[in-house]
């Protein structure tokens, strides 16, 4: 394994210069980091049409897979321009999910970085596209990227979830405002704490809504609870009150709102794995993924 640390930049198929390139770039420069530039191809009608005429399509596919690496190396080579150090490749892949996993044992890899690519809902049950498994299951930081008004994020934003008070919870916790806080410092932009508390939805889901007045007293007090634990979590990393925003209402929506008024450029969020039902049935960093006005990083616990 690589003991460089370093930044993977999954290029899409197309030869299209996307955001993912200008945001790559920049937080090369601003990590004083390399970055490795991979693009996965594979045309389904070449792979057929090779069972009847093995050699002519080998002949064609070799000549599409040059034709983007030299595309992808002149990519390359403009950003070298800017300092930053850079290599690129193409691989004929059909599951890139799993080439990637090879990436991430083989290299010291301190980022993924990928555009998002959006599926319809009813896609998403049936095929598993591969920002749902970067999501869920790769080991590594993601980092997806929407069309961003600054290649070098300017503002952050970290979701932290306080509802519950295991300790594995309290070290994510821990471990989503760190990334966040280095990331904001190393690009020298704004950091944002923020933590939504739905307390109707954890009484509902609790007691049952049927007998809500009896107890708002006490999940007043969990609230005030939840809110002396994001204290002590924003204490700890030194987060200046000015930047701290402890707000009552549903998460999704919450934390697009306050992304789209202060303009944030990046979401640093916790994302676990989901098994069963959970997996199809989505998590507030795949609604994130799908609603958010800006882009996300996924932090794994």
């Amino acid at each position: 394994m690589s003991q460089t640390k370093r930044l993977l930049l999954i290029a899409p198929q197309t030869m299209t210069r996307t955001p993912a390139f200008g945001r790559a770039g920049a937080l090369a420069l601003a990590m004083q980091l390399p970055l490795h530039i991979v693009a996965f191809d594979y045309l389904q009608a070449l792979a057929v049409a090779g069972l009847f005429a093995p050699e002519q399509i080998n002949l064609a596919r070799d000549g599409y897979l040059q034709t983007h690496r030299q595309w992808l190396a002149e990519q390359a080579g403009l950003m070298s321009t800017h300092g930053v150090k850079v290599t690129s490749e193409v691989l004929w892949v059909h599951h890139p999910y799993e080439e990637i996993l090879h990436f991430v044992n083989d290299m010291s890899l301190a980022l993924i970085i990928k555009d998002v690519q959006e599926e319809t809902a009813l896609k998403r049950v049936f095929f598993t596209p591969l920002d749902w498994q970067l999501l869920r299951d790769c080991p590594a930081p993601v980092h997806l990227v929407t069309h961003s008004r600054n290649p070098l994020p300017r503002r952050v934003l970290a979701i932290v979830d306080v509802l519950r008070s295991e300790q594995q919870d309290l070290v994510f916790n821990d471990q989503i405002l760190e990334a966040a806080s280095k990331l904001a410092e190393q690009c020298n932009a704004q950091l944002e704490l923020v933590h939504v508390y739905d307390w109707v939805a954890v009484y509902a889901m609790d007691m049952g809504v049927g007998v809500l007045p009896l107890a708002t007293g006490l999940y007043e007090a969990l609230g005030e609870s939840q809110h002396d634990a994001f204290t002590s979590l924003a204490d700890r990393h030194g987060v200046p009150l000015e930047h701290r925003h402890f707000i009552e209402g549903s998460p999704l929506l919450s934390i697009c709102d306050f992304a789209r008024d202060h303009e944030s450029d990046v979401i640093v969020m916790g994302t676990v794995q989901h098994r069963g039902l959970s997996k199809w049935l989505g998590s507030t960093a795949e609604g994130l993924l799908q609603k958010a006005p800006c882009s996300v990083l996924a932090i794994k616990p």
